[in-house]
């Protein structure tokens, strides 16, 4: 009951407390920040173990799947692009 009151506590209150709170300028533009740390924290240590001899390979991948995200703005593409040259330098 504890986990689920202490899990459940942190989703409702902004519903509750929504429009009535105003965060500062600084904290919302923090906040909008958390899910791509989060996503990089998730993928960064995949990339390193893509190959454990050659970390290398993972890196350049990440790098390929970076460029073609900034140029493109297209999930699909970055993927490829990250599973070509892993593919092609493995």
């Amino acid at each position: 009951m504890g986990m689920a009151f202490v899990t459940y506590l942190p989703r409702t209150l902004p519903l509750l407390l929504g429009s009535e709170v105003r965060l500062p300028l600084w904290l919302e533009r923090w906040l909008k920040l958390v899910p791509y740390a989060a996503l990089g924290a998730l993928i960064f240590p995949g990339i390193l173990t893509v190959d454990p001899n050659r970390p290398w390979i993972g890196i350049l991948g990440g790098i390929a799947a970076a460029a073609a995200a900034w140029k493109w703005k297209n999930f699909v593409i970055a993927l490829a692009a990250a599973f070509l040259i892993v593919y092609i330098l493995s």
